[in-house]
């Protein structure tokens, strides 16, 4: 496989990966939305640093997807 395939690929894979995250966190935001005053406070607490974590991964995952682009665009 060429280089150039192999990128294209990972950058393919990325892209799943992203859509599943903001699938899930856009998910998750909804649900905290939805049962704020229904559950206990530990619960929305958790569910809140989920949905920030889950969206500081979203931002990573962007970051890592363009810099593999930039590596194409070098090619």
């Amino acid at each position: 496989m060429a280089y150039i395939d192999k990128i294209k690929e990972e950058i393919g894979w990325l892209k799943v990966i992203f859509a599943i995250s903001i699938a899930t966190d856009i998910s998750l935001i909804a649900w905290l939305i939805q049962s704020y005053g229904k559950v206990r406070l530990l619960l929305s607490i958790l569910g809140a640093l989920g949905a920030f974590l889950i969206m500081f991964t979203i931002v990573w995952i962007n970051r890592i997807a363009y810099r593999k682009i930039d590596e194409l665009e070098e090619l």
